[in-house]
């Protein structure tokens, strides 16, 4: 395989940009951007044959700027912010990795579903403040076990969500598309339910499907107020798969306990009333981010652009567009 130049695209941190270099081969040539803006990115890709994007958009705008872009590797799952129909029709390819960020994405949303039911922003911001009552917790607060807690979306980190909730003490119930075997139900402790019978039965929902169309505004205004009084929604996947106004409204009238959140609509959530609300938790989309998970990330990266280079299979399963730029005919 010819010499790659590698266009990394987000504003990572020093150390991740460590573990990219030490991931690609020494041959390649690495070229970071040098500011978060649409064109300090094209003046990157003008001169790369392939990609790295974590979180960072690539609209038709840029790419139409990326005149030897031959490869984009995602280095997550969702791709609903590359423009694929521009990659389809100018055969540049497109790779996702599957299930790269499960561990840590589904240790986070445990951790929003603690932080949820214990009031955690709240009782550090009062605890600072000088308060220290914690009777009035008591009458408040809640805790996982015993509950019923309902993953919505059953792949990767649906069921390492799972497999963590398994020593909780909590009853696990899933929806998926494509429901599970009746073996992995019984290996993960979970059962099926469909989306509206779940969605009025659980005490906590968690999200954890890709943004499409069919999955946009999947938890609209009508499943929110189905939900139990009371109940709490987590949500590390994707903002659009909630009505956001809803959700706000339901968290200010005391419908839903608390909602913990990873992921918004709008990215940065710059004005959204679901941050001015003492019942919510907020994370800056950074379920996946750990500095342990990403040497796995980096390599696998490496591994999807060699095969794709060298014409070699890559698992369909990652592979959303085919390179044809700059394969003879």
């Amino acid at each position: 395989m010819a010499s790659v130049t590698l266009a990394v695209i987000d504003p990572f941190h020093p150390r991740i940009i460590d573990e990219i270099r030490a991931a690609a081969p020494p041959d390649w040539r690495v070229v970071v951007t040098q500011a978060a803006t649409e064109e300090a990115r094209a003046v990157a890709l003008a001169q790369c044959d392939v990609a790295f994007v974590m979180a960072t958009p690539m609209p038709r705008s840029l790419l139409e700027r990326a005149p030897l872009l031959r490869f984009i590797q995602k280095l997550g799952a969702g791709i609903d912010k590359i423009d694929r129909d521009y990659c389809a029709a100018e055969g540049i390819g497109l790779a996702r990795l599957q299930a790269g960020n499960a561990i840590p994405v589904a240790e986070h949303t445990v951790l929003l579903m603690l932080a949820a039911c214990r009031q955690l922003p709240w009782l550090d911001r009062n605890t600072r403040a000088g308060a220290w009552d914690k009777e009035a917790v008591r009458g408040e607060n809640r805790q996982i076990n015993g509950k019923t807690v309902g993953i919505v979306g059953f792949g990767a980190i649906g069921r390492q969500v799972a497999r963590l909730l398994g020593g909780f003490g909590a009853t696990l119930v899933y929806y998926d598309p494509v429901r599970a075997s009746a073996e992995d139900e019984t290996v993960f402790g979970v059962a099926y339910r469909d989306l509206d019978a779940l969605t009025a039965e659980v005490d906590i929902l968690t999200l954890h499907l890709p943004l499409l169309p069919e999955t946009s505004n999947l938890i609209d205004a009508r499943r929110i107020r189905a939900m139990k009084k009371g109940a709490i929604l987590v949500n590390a996947a994707r903002g659009g798969l909630v009505d956001e106004v809803e959700l706000a409204r339901a968290l200010q009238d005391g419908h839903l306990f608390a909602a913990g959140l990873d992921a918004y609509s709008a990215e940065p959530p710059v004005g959204n009333p679901l941050l001015g609300l003492d019942n919510t938790v907020v994370t800056p989309h950074c379920a996946g981010a750990t500095i342990d998970n990403f040497a796995g990330v980096a390599a696998r990266a490496v591994e999807n652009v060699r095969r794709v280079l060298a014409g070699e299979a890559v698992d369909p399963a990652e592979l959303v567009v085919p390179v044809r730029r700059g394969v003879a005919a």
